[in-house]
Parts: structure tokens; C-alpha cells; sequence
């Protein structure tokens, strides 16, 4: 029996370090390594791999006197060592999703490192005094009296990252929201069915199975993602532009909108990049509140946008237009910014007739994307000279 359990241990164990061998060498390809998001999520598969490992020598029950005592004493010990660093990975994981901006983590790295320290204090003196586990003479494991307490605050801290996935679920969005949600269940049910039952033990193969699932979801996405916006990036736009036109027929076709953000260096040069970044920020926020949900934005260079909407009619796309330049009025009455956005658009409803290539229709749009700034450039100067015109002079 005791064989066996070891055995099954081996086999599941090494079955998930190799999936999570094939996600952190995927990751390292596809992701932006010096991104903190992918450094926690790197540091997660490592964590955990390293805990099945010791998972597999703490099995190692029974044959006294061999060194089958060596790996059990030791992998159980540094199984509670390490015990809470992956659900307190997890949770800073998802508290980046929520709070993009790393001063706010640092309260919650603080309070981390010391739940993390009071239990590798705890797990040391329980090599005196039982408290997490002991081994009897012939090897064999046994829960100490305070063996729930490692446990209940894995839940405690898997649980606060859930809430706050749920309680924010605007912030995150629906193409990250899922598999956040979906993480903690499987480890969850696991840890549960571990408490109550003595000798199952699958919560960290049910975290490898998560962290795929994260990797397919989020991580495998970020290599689409613009990092400062949050929209999807030129290469998603490309792909996804090239669907478009494929799918495209005399009764269904899209539109696209070329978005360019007009005086950018202006706000960039005179109230620096943050406030730059902000206003790009800003800009996204506005197109998102006058698309709908099911619309596709990607940046398309630094300061200019491009969305694709399932409209085939040309009334509806101006209807669009017509909202979009609304929505960027009132924000600007508003005046909380000391100055104002203003969005010069190129627009068209994709001719399938035409078979006009993705360059090519990039190209159409971009070419009215400039004649309407030019327009604008045009009537933000006939202002400035009537406003010169209308000084009081000194006669």
C-alpha cells in the first residue's frame, strides 16, 4: 500500500511537472519576460513544480533506517515551508489585474511576507514540537494539532483572491475574468477533500491544470495585448482584420475606423508622458463607451486606434461616428483635464467586391483618417485667428 501510494504520487506528480515544463517554456517564447504579470506567473509554475517534487519525497512512508526516512522528513518539512507561497503569488497575480499600478501592491506585499514568515517559524518549531506533522519511529506520517492551520490560510488567501476577482470583474474584463474565476475552484475542492480525507492529495495537480488554463486565457493572450491600454495590439489587429475580409460576402461585411488622437506630442511635451499615457487611456474609454461589448479595438501606432464594428451599412457607421465625436464634446466640457481630446477618424464599410487586401483597406482608411485631420487642423485654426480677431485692442 505504502508502495503504491508513493507510486501514484510519482506518476501524477511528473505527469503535471511536465505540462507546467511545457507552459514555462511556451511562456518564456510568448510573453513579455520583464512584464511583473509574467514574473509572478513564471514564479508560480516554478513554485508549484518545485512543490510536487517535494510532494513526491514526502511520500516516501515506511523502511526505516534507509533513506527513504531522509526524503520523507524533508519533503514534508519543505512542504510547509513553502506551503503558502503559491496561493500568496496567486493572489498578487490577481491584484495586478485589479490595481495595474505596483505602489499599490506594496501594502499587500508587506502583509504576504509576513503571513509567509510567521509560518516558516511555525514550521520549524514544529520539528519540536508536532505541531504541523511528526514521523514515528518506523517512518510514518502523522498531521499534527495544528495541521488545519497551513491549510485554512491557503483557503483564506485563494479565497481573497476570488473575492476579488468577483467584486471586480468590470476592472478585469470578460477575456481575463473567466479564468481567474475558474483558478481557485479546482485547488479548492482538492484542499477540502485532503482535510477530510487522509491520503488524498491532488491540490497541486489541480493548480497545474489551472495554470494552463490561466496560460490559454491570459497569458497566451498577452503577446496580442498593447500593454498600456489594455486593447489588442497591431499584430491581433492584422489577424483579426484578415478574418474579417475572408468572411466577408455581398449580405455581411464589417467596417473599420482609423482613430487618431489629435495634438498627442502637445499633451505628451507639455504635461509629460504620465499625463500622456492617461489621455490614451482616456481615449480608450470613451471608444469602449460608445462600441459595443462584441466591437474589436487594437492600438494601431503610438497615438492613433483602429476599431472594427459588424456594420454593413454605411448610415449606421456615420450614426457611429456621429456618437463617438458626442461622447468626446461632453468629456471635454467636463473639463477635467486642463486640455481637451479631439479624434480625427477615417472610416469605411469594407467592399467585398473590392477585394481589397488587410494593407490595402489599412491604407483606405488611413488616407481619410488624414483628410479629416487635415479638416480639423483647418477649423482649430479659422478658431485660434477669430479669437485673435475678437481681442479688445488698445485704440
Amino acid at each position: 500500500m505504502i508502495d503504491l501510494n508513493l507510486i501514484t504520487a510519482l506518476i501524477l506528480n511528473v505527469y503535471s511537472i511536465l505540462l507546467l515544463l511545457c507552459i514555462f517554456f511556451h511562456a518564456q517564447k510568448q510573453t513579455d519576460k520583464n512584464s511583473l504579470q509574467s514574473k509572478l506567473y513564471i514564479a508560480m509554475i516554478e513554485v508549484t513544480m518545485l512543490l510536487l517534487l517535494f510532494d513526491i519525497l514526502g511520500r516516501c512512508d515506511g523502511k526505516p533506517g534507509t533513506i527513504y526516512a531522509i526524503f520523507n522528513y524533508w519533503g514534508n518539512f519543505l512542504t510547509f515551508i513553502f506551503n503558502l507561497f503559491l496561493p500568496s503569488l496567486w493572489l498578487l497575480y490577481v491584484h495586478l489585474q485589479v490595481y495595474p499600478k505596483l505602489r499599490k501592491m506594496k501594502n499587500l506585499l508587506c502583509i504576504l511576507i509576513v503571513i509567509n514568515g510567521i509560518n516558516i517559524i511555525l514550521a520549524i518549531l514544529s520539528q519540536f514540537y508536532g505541531w504541523f506533522f511528526y514521523i514515528d519511529a518506523d517512518n510514518i506520517y502523522h498531521r499534527g494539532k495544528l495541521f488545519g492551520l497551513p491549510a485554512l490560510m491557503t483557503i483564506i488567501l485563494i479565497g481573497t483572491a476570488f473575492a476579488l476577482t468577483i467584486t471586480n470583474r468590470k476592472k478585469i474584463g470578460k477575456k481575463h475574468y473567466s479564468s481567474l474565476a475558474f483558478f481557485p475552484i479546482p485547488p479548492l475542492i482538492c484542499i477540502i477533500l485532503q482535510i477530510a480525507f487522509y491520503g488524498i492529495a491532488l491540490s497541486l495537480n489541480s493548480v497545474a491544470l489551472s495554470l494552463f488554463i490561466v496560460f490559454l486565457n491570459i497569458q497566451n493572450r498577452s503577446m496580442y495585448t498593447d500593454y498600456l491600454t489594455g486593447v489588442y495590439n497591431r499584430k491581433k489587429l492584422e489577424a483579426y482584420m484578415k478574418e474579417k475580409i475572408s468572411a466577408s460576402t455581398k449580405n455581411k461585411t464589417f467596417s473599420a475606423i482609423l482613430i487618431d488622437l489629435d495634438n498627442f506630442k502637445m499633451i505628451n511635451d507639455t504635461y509629460g508622458h504620465d499625463m500622456g499615457d492617461y489621455a490614451l487611456g482616456t481615449a480608450v474609454r470613451l471608444l469602449k463607451s460608445c462600441l459595443k461589448p462584441t466591437d474589436f479595438i487594437a492600438r494601431f501606432g503610438g497615438d492613433e486606434f483602429c476599431a472594427i464594428l459588424e456594420i454593413s451599412n454605411k448610415v449606421k457607421l456615420e450614426a457611429t461616428i456621429s456618437k463617438i465625436n458626442s461622447c468626446v464634446e461632453r468629456y471635454n466640457k467636463r473639463g477635467s483635464q486642463p486640455y481637451n481630446l479631439g479624434f480625427s477618424m477615417g472610416y469605411a464599410v469594407y467592399d467585398y467586391r473590392s477585394h481589397m487586401n488587410v494593407e490595402e483597406f489599412q491604407k483606405h482608411i488611413d488616407v481619410l483618417m488624414y483628410k479629416n485631420k487635415r479638416v480639423n487642423k483647418q477649423t482649430n485654426d479659422e478658431w485660434i485667428f477669430n479669437d485673435i480677431m475678437d481681442l479688445p485692442t488698445n485704440d
